[in-house]
């Protein structure tokens, strides 16, 4: 029974004084005013104001209406310009899911200034050990996949961002410390520490090790990236990193970086997203901003 339109005649009656200045504000006729608030009238069985020459004056229910009209206005007018900022991709949730472990001080140098340039959106980050990224990419669950191993899916495109070295981190006076690059049979004694990561998607064994037929001593999983940088700097085995990150430890901790091979494992940090549907707008600007940062 109560539209928008009646609590939005009711304020601008009051706020305007008259029933013609507010059906002028409202962009109404006076007559189409009167005729809607006195179908409500008929509706509702009991009167909204009473003339008295040619000042209004509201009765009890035209007040109640009249308060509620200011309290619910308001909110109603926020859900428009919030609904009409997510039409326009200026308001929403940007879901990104993470297959790379030590991405994360990567994906910081990203997330800070998108964040300031998109104030109406907000950035969800998942790891890969919580799901499959490409599963979760096909399901709508994530919008961006975070990656360096792109599997190639019809549906799916890839942009590479960032390219880096994978090195294997050393104590800094271990005999392994001593050469600027190794081969896979010098890892024969060492205790590797990798991320909970399947081996087959483990770049030191699938492009190092295992094409060498080698392995190391022992294989140990850690989650979290500082524990495995302690392990190393106690001299208590060797890990892999990007080599952009490994630096910037090693400038605190007594680690170095040594080069696995001649050439080195080179990788790169892909984006993954959903094709043939349109990207909203900050979909597209976050990706171009970790382009232009990368």
């Amino acid at each position: 029974m109560i539209e928008r339109m009646h609590l939005k005649i009711l304020r601008e009656v009051d706020r305007q004084g008259s029933l013609t200045a507010a059906a002028a504000a409202l962009h109404l006729t006076q007559s189409a005013l009167s005729h809607t608030i006195k179908k409500l009238e008929l509706l509702s069985g009991t009167p909204l104001w009473t003339k008295e020459g040619r000042r209004l004056q509201l009765t009890q229910a035209g007040e109640y209406l009249l308060r509620e009209a200011n309290r619910l206005l308001p909110q109603l007018e926020r859900i428009d310009e919030t609904l009409s900022q997510y039409a326009e991709g200026d308001k929403g949730t940007l879901r990104i899911g993470m297959e790379c472990h030590p991405c994360y001080q990567w994906l910081l140098k990203v997330v800070n200034p998108f964040l300031a340039q998109w104030p109406g959106v907000d950035v969800d980050v998942m790891q890969q050990f919580q799901f499959g990224g490409m599963a979760a990419l096909f399901n709508h669950d994530i919008d961006i996949l975070v990656t360096p191993d792109p599997i190639v899916k019809e549906g799916i495109a890839f942009e590479p961002v960032f390219a880096y070295e994978q090195v294997l981190l050393v104590h800094v006076d271990s005999e392994l410390a001593k050469f600027e690059q190794i081969e896979p049979s010098q890892l024969a004694n060492e205790v590797l520490y990798t991320y909970p990561v399947a081996t087959e998607r483990l770049d030191i064994f699938q492009q190092f090790l295992l094409p060498a037929n080698c392995s190391p001593k022992k294989h140990k999983v850690i989650e979290a990236t500082e524990m495995m940088l302690q392990m190393v700097a106690s001299n208590r085995g060797v890990a892999t990193l990007p080599q952009w990150l490994a630096e910037q430890y090693a400038q605190t901790l007594p680690i170095k970086t040594v080069r696995l091979g001649e050439v080195g494992i080179q990788k790169h940090i892909h984006l993954g997203s959903r094709t043939g549907s349109e990207p909203n707008r900050f979909q597209q600007a976050f990706v171009e901003l970790a382009l232009q940062i990368s």
